[in-house]
This record gives C-alpha cells, sequence and structure tokens, in this order.
C-alpha cells in the first residue's frame, strides 16, 4: 500500500535471494500481508536496488504475457521486480465458502483458495468471458498465475479485521506471538492444463511492546492506512509499523504476498511438465 501523493518505488533485482532471519536494514520496508484498496498518506520506501531486466519466464521457454489472476499491488509490484511481463485478468470468487478457518491447517487453506480462483479464472477464460481482458483473445496459449495468503497468530488464522476493535486485539498479540504470513502460488498452462503449486511461509518478529501500543491502530487509521483491508491489520512497510519489528524469518516478497523464489521454481516445473508431456 503506497502513498497516493508521494511514491518512491526502486525496484529489487536481486529475484531469488534468500533472507532467513535478516536484521530489516535501516531505512527498507515491507509490506506486510498483500494489501489492497486505500492507500495511507504517509509515504513508504521499498527495498533500494533496480529492477530486473531479464524475464524469467523467457529463460524457461514460456509464453508470455502472464495472465495475472489478482489484483494486489504488492503481487503485481514484486512480478515488476522480477521483470515478469503481465496482464490483470481477474474474476473473483466467494472465499468465505471455501475452507475451515478452525480446522484447516494455513498451508492446505491458502493452496484450496489459491486453486479456487484458478479454476474459476481458467473456466471464466475458456468459455470466452475474458476475452477483453486477454491481449489476444485467438489462442489460449498462456501461463496464469493466481494465489492466496493468510496470516496466523498463536495458532489461529487471522483474516481482514471486521472492526477496530478486533484490529486492536490482533496487535496486542503480537509481542508475545509473532505472526505468520503463509502464502500459496498456482500457475496454469491454459493450452494443456498442466498445473504446478506451492506454498511459502514467513515469521514476523515484533518487539514485546508492541502490544501495549494502544494508540497504533488509530495513529494508522489517522494516515489512511487500509488497517480493516489488510489481513493481521498491519501494513509492516508503514513507518508506525516499521520501528517495531525485529526481524523477518523468510523472504521480504513472501510477506509482501508472492515468493519470488516460490515463483521462479514453479515456473521451472511447470516448464519441464509442459516439455514432457
Amino acid at each position: 500500500c503506497m502513498s497516493k501523493t508521494l511514491i518512491t518505488l526502486v525496484f529489487a533485482a536481486i529475484i531469488t535471494r534468500r533472507a532467513r532471519g535478516f536484521l530489516l536494514p535501516k531505512g527498507t520496508s515491507f509490506s506486510l500481508f498483500g494489501q489492497r484498496g486505500k492507500q495511507p498518506k504517509t509515504a513508504v520506501f521499498m527495498s533500494s536496488s533496480t529492477p530486473s531486466l531479464s524475464n524469467p519466464m523467457d529463460q524457461f521457454g514460456l509464453p508470455t504475457p502472464l495472465l495475472l489472476g489478482s489484483a494486489s499491488f504488492t503481487r503485481k509490484l514484486i512480478l515488476k521486480e522480477m521483470g515478469v511481463k503481465y496482464k490483470i485478468v481477474v474474476r473473483p470468487i466467494d472465499e468465505k465458502g471455501i475452507g475451515d478457518r478452525e480446522k484447516d491447517e494455513p498451508s492446505d487453506l491458502v493452496l484450496r483458495l489459491g486453486t479456487a480462483k484458478m479454476n474459476h479464472l481458467v473456466n471464466e477464460i475458456k468459455a470466452g468471458r475474458c476475452d477483453d481482458d486477454l491481449p489476444d483473445a485467438s489462442h489460449k496459449n498462456y501461463i496464469v498465475l493466481t494465489g492466496d495468503q493468510v496470516v496466523t497468530c498463536n495458532g489461529k488464522i487471522l483474516e481482514k479485521p471486521e472492526s477496530v476493535d478486533e484490529a486492536r486485539s490482533f496487535v496486542s498479540a503480537y509481542g508475545t506471538h509473532p505472526p505468520s504470513t503463509v502464502g500459496s502460488c498456482i500457475l496454469t498452462h491454459l493450452e494443456t492444463g498442466i498445473q504446478v503449486s506451492g506454498v511459502d511461509t514467513a515469521t514476523i518478529h515484533f518487539q514485546s511492546d508492541i502490544g501495549a501500543a494502544a494508540s497504533l491502530i488509530d495513529d494508522l487509521l489517522a494516515d489512511d492506512a487500509p488497517v480493516l483491508s489488510c489481513a493481521g491489520g498491519l501494513m509492516v512497510e508503514h513507518p508506525l509499523v516499521k520501528k517495531y519489528i525485529v526481524r523477518i524469518d523468510g523472504t521480504e516478497d513472501s510477506v509482501m504476498g508472492l515468493s519470488k523464489d516460490l515463483v521462479l521454481r514453479l515456473m521451472e516445473e511447470l516448464a519441464k511438465k509442459i516439455a514432457h508431456r
């Protein structure tokens, strides 16, 4: 989620960098939980490298552009950082009716949700109801990407808070129970129906006193931060939140909603399956 008035985006060039247990570099921030919607007043800054110029889909011999079945700003940003050319084609589904948030394992839930999004979108494309959104509707030689992400904390799956009070309740636990992001990625070759999928996880460690910061949610709301449209209720890249972060176990792109390393591994796997079909 970025500022409407001042957006400083300097894209990262390192596509496959792992950062297990790294300390946050001064001046670097991360986007927590794949936000959508209203953007905060305060400018937030991403990583400070230049974008990759090489499209990994060309490297693996996959057709481009990628059809991105997501409206998430952070997923679009990550694909741009990777040099992936994409076209957004979104057909929403009723996510609430899929899975059991009380019983399902988070990894199973995000795979079910991501796959449900994929199946619905593929059906819509094949039925010709997405022709106006396709770069070229005369063929179906495209790769489609969908995904989903949830936040877990203290053994519970956290979705977007339904109220300010619920957002405060979420945050109150983060100091003693570090939240984790669990994100899925599904790739499908539209022409053959070949599909691959995977899950990546990252954990965010906050200072213990974040739970006592009674005004944090109010301050975020005053800055137009989309607290109620972020799973878990927080934006890691926001300066008011960033100061409470100790470290992230995982990669920043995984926290943002789409693991670059997972995408690359799935692209390679898909390319091999297409070649050997």
